[in-house]
Protein backbone atom coordinates (compact mmCIF):
# COMPACT_ATOMS: atom_id res chain seq x y z
CA UNK A 1 0.00 0.00 0.00
CA UNK A 2 3.30 2.56 0.58
CA UNK A 3 4.13 2.33 -2.92
CA UNK A 4 0.77 3.14 -4.32
CA UNK A 5 0.33 5.83 -1.73
CA UNK A 6 3.93 7.23 -2.59
CA UNK A 7 2.90 7.02 -6.02
CA UNK A 8 0.43 9.64 -5.90
CA UNK A 9 1.96 11.93 -3.55
CA UNK A 10 5.01 12.05 -5.86
CA UNK A 11 2.81 12.23 -9.09
CA UNK A 12 0.70 14.71 -6.92
CA UNK A 13 3.36 16.90 -5.68
CA UNK A 14 5.42 17.12 -9.32
CA UNK A 15 2.26 18.49 -10.68
CA UNK A 16 1.28 21.10 -7.66
CA UNK A 17 5.16 22.94 -8.14
CA UNK A 18 4.42 24.56 -11.72
CA UNK A 19 0.75 25.14 -11.01
CA UNK A 20 1.55 26.70 -7.12
CA UNK A 21 4.82 28.46 -7.95
CA UNK A 22 5.82 29.52 -11.25
CA UNK A 23 8.58 31.51 -10.52
CA UNK A 24 10.16 28.91 -8.89
CA UNK A 25 9.71 26.23 -11.84
CA UNK A 26 11.33 28.96 -13.78
CA UNK A 27 14.15 29.71 -11.66
CA UNK A 28 14.60 25.69 -11.71
CA UNK A 29 14.99 25.92 -15.51
CA UNK A 30 16.64 28.85 -15.76
CA UNK A 31 19.49 27.12 -13.50
CA UNK A 32 19.32 23.59 -15.30
CA UNK A 33 17.66 24.64 -18.14
CA UNK A 34 14.30 23.52 -20.18
CA UNK A 35 15.25 20.11 -21.58
CA UNK A 36 16.92 18.91 -18.39
CA UNK A 37 13.79 19.90 -16.28
CA UNK A 38 11.25 18.47 -18.58
CA UNK A 39 13.18 15.13 -18.64
CA UNK A 40 13.40 15.61 -15.10
CA UNK A 41 10.21 16.30 -14.79
CA UNK A 42 8.77 13.38 -16.99
CA UNK A 43 11.14 10.78 -15.42
CA UNK A 44 9.38 12.15 -12.02
CA UNK A 45 5.97 11.30 -13.50
CA UNK A 46 7.19 8.20 -15.01
CA UNK A 47 8.71 6.90 -11.81
CA UNK A 48 5.37 8.12 -10.02
CA UNK A 49 3.16 5.83 -12.15
CA UNK A 50 6.00 2.87 -11.46
CA UNK A 51 5.03 3.37 -8.08
CA UNK A 52 1.69 3.29 -8.70
CA UNK A 53 1.89 -0.04 -10.86
CA UNK A 54 3.78 -1.93 -8.62
CA UNK A 55 1.80 -0.75 -5.48
CA UNK A 56 -1.55 -1.61 -6.83
CA UNK A 57 -0.11 -5.14 -7.81
CA UNK A 58 1.41 -5.87 -4.51
CA UNK A 59 -1.78 -4.92 -2.44
CA UNK A 60 -4.55 -7.87 -1.90
CA UNK A 61 -7.24 -5.96 -2.39
CA UNK A 62 -10.30 -6.02 0.09
CA UNK A 63 -13.75 -5.26 -1.27
CA UNK A 64 -15.38 -2.33 0.29
CA UNK A 65 -18.61 -2.42 -1.39
CA UNK A 66 -20.48 -3.10 -5.08
CA UNK A 67 -22.50 -1.50 -6.72
CA UNK A 68 -25.12 -2.73 -9.29
CA UNK A 69 -23.80 -4.41 -12.16
CA UNK A 70 -25.96 -1.78 -14.55
CA UNK A 71 -23.46 0.99 -13.32
CA UNK A 72 -20.22 -0.01 -15.13
CA UNK A 73 -22.62 1.33 -18.15
CA UNK A 74 -22.01 4.47 -16.24
CA UNK A 75 -18.40 3.73 -16.30
CA UNK A 76 -18.10 3.32 -19.78
CA UNK A 77 -19.81 6.86 -20.08
CA UNK A 78 -17.18 8.51 -18.19
CA UNK A 79 -14.31 7.08 -19.65
CA UNK A 80 -15.47 7.76 -23.20
CA UNK A 81 -16.15 11.38 -22.13
CA UNK A 82 -12.69 11.10 -20.58
CA UNK A 83 -11.33 10.43 -24.10
CA UNK A 84 -13.64 13.37 -25.94
CA UNK A 85 -12.43 15.73 -23.20
CA UNK A 86 -8.59 14.21 -23.17
CA UNK A 87 -8.97 15.05 -27.16
CA UNK A 88 -10.06 18.41 -26.62
CA UNK A 89 -7.52 19.78 -24.67
CA UNK A 90 -5.24 19.34 -27.43
CA UNK A 91 -7.32 20.71 -30.38
CA UNK A 92 -8.89 24.09 -30.95
CA UNK A 93 -12.83 23.27 -29.88
CA UNK A 94 -15.73 25.02 -28.10
CA UNK A 95 -15.47 22.38 -26.08
CA UNK A 96 -12.44 24.88 -24.35
CA UNK A 97 -15.25 27.52 -24.32
CA UNK A 98 -17.15 25.42 -21.69
CA UNK A 99 -14.45 23.63 -20.17
CA UNK A 100 -11.45 25.47 -18.72
CA UNK A 101 -9.24 22.22 -18.34
CA UNK A 102 -10.95 19.59 -20.20
CA UNK A 103 -8.05 16.80 -19.26
CA UNK A 104 -8.20 17.44 -15.76
CA UNK A 105 -12.18 17.66 -16.06
CA UNK A 106 -12.00 14.40 -18.15
CA UNK A 107 -9.28 12.97 -15.28
CA UNK A 108 -11.84 13.54 -12.58
CA UNK A 109 -15.10 11.90 -14.74
CA UNK A 110 -12.58 8.53 -15.43
CA UNK A 111 -11.20 8.47 -11.06
CA UNK A 112 -15.22 8.87 -10.66
CA UNK A 113 -16.47 5.93 -12.90
CA UNK A 114 -13.48 3.53 -12.04
CA UNK A 115 -14.79 4.53 -7.96
CA UNK A 116 -18.26 3.65 -8.91
CA UNK A 117 -17.54 -0.05 -10.60
CA UNK A 118 -14.15 -0.59 -8.07
CA UNK A 119 -15.40 -1.09 -4.88
CA UNK A 120 -11.87 -2.61 -3.31
CA UNK A 121 -9.36 -0.59 -0.91
CA UNK A 122 -6.38 -0.18 -3.67
CA UNK A 123 -8.75 0.84 -6.47
CA UNK A 124 -10.60 3.35 -3.58
CA UNK A 125 -6.99 4.38 -2.86
CA UNK A 126 -6.08 4.65 -6.61
CA UNK A 127 -9.05 6.42 -7.88
CA UNK A 128 -9.73 8.54 -5.38
CA UNK A 129 -6.16 9.70 -4.93
CA UNK A 130 -6.20 10.79 -8.57
CA UNK A 131 -9.84 12.48 -7.96
CA UNK A 132 -8.81 14.59 -5.29
CA UNK A 133 -5.55 15.50 -7.14
CA UNK A 134 -7.69 16.71 -10.54
CA UNK A 135 -9.64 18.51 -8.30
CA UNK A 136 -7.11 20.32 -6.08
CA UNK A 137 -4.68 20.65 -9.55
CA UNK A 138 -8.16 22.88 -11.03
CA UNK A 139 -8.18 24.78 -8.30
CA UNK A 140 -4.48 25.66 -8.37
CA UNK A 141 -4.20 26.48 -11.87
CA UNK A 142 -7.21 28.81 -11.99
CA UNK A 143 -5.59 30.67 -9.19
CA UNK A 144 -1.90 30.84 -10.69
CA UNK A 145 -3.94 31.75 -14.08
CA UNK A 146 -6.29 34.11 -12.62
CA UNK A 147 -9.06 35.43 -14.67
CA UNK A 148 -9.55 33.34 -17.73
CA UNK A 149 -9.88 35.09 -21.12
CA UNK A 150 -12.27 32.80 -23.13
CA UNK A 151 -11.15 31.15 -26.30
CA UNK A 152 -12.48 32.14 -29.41
CA UNK A 153 -15.00 30.33 -31.31
CA UNK A 154 -14.21 27.98 -34.02
CA UNK A 155 -16.18 25.70 -36.48
CA UNK A 156 -18.42 22.75 -34.89
CA UNK A 157 -16.76 20.74 -37.02
CA UNK A 158 -13.54 20.92 -35.18
CA UNK A 159 -15.86 19.46 -31.97
CA UNK A 160 -17.56 16.77 -33.99
CA UNK A 161 -13.81 16.02 -35.59
CA UNK A 162 -12.45 16.12 -31.77
CA UNK A 163 -15.73 13.39 -30.58
CA UNK A 164 -15.20 11.12 -33.22
CA UNK A 165 -11.83 11.50 -32.40
CA UNK A 166 -12.22 10.60 -28.50
CA UNK A 167 -14.87 7.84 -29.43
CA UNK A 168 -12.59 5.77 -31.89
CA UNK A 169 -9.61 5.81 -29.10
CA UNK A 170 -12.31 4.83 -26.48
CA UNK A 171 -13.60 1.84 -28.62
CA UNK A 172 -9.35 0.71 -28.82
CA UNK A 173 -8.81 1.48 -25.60
CA UNK A 174 -11.85 -0.67 -24.32
CA UNK A 175 -10.80 -3.52 -26.48
CA UNK A 176 -7.00 -3.10 -25.49
CA UNK A 177 -8.19 -2.56 -21.75
CA UNK A 178 -7.44 -6.35 -20.96
CA UNK A 179 -3.81 -6.35 -21.88
CA UNK A 180 -2.91 -3.13 -20.90
CA UNK A 181 -4.54 -3.44 -17.05
CA UNK A 182 -5.38 -7.05 -17.16
CA UNK A 183 -9.11 -6.86 -16.56
CA UNK A 184 -11.35 -7.59 -19.58
CA UNK A 185 -14.17 -5.05 -20.62
CA UNK A 186 -16.30 -7.17 -21.82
Amino acid sequence: MFLLILGIVIWSAAHFLPATDAYKRKKIMAKVGVIPYKIGFALTIIGSMVLMVVGWRSITPVYLYALPEWVKYITYLFVLITFILFAAARSKTNIKRILRHPQLTGLVFWAFGHLLVNGDSRSLILFAGMLVWAKIQIILTNKRDGKRELPASVPVQNDVLTVILGTVAFVGFAFAHRYITGVALF
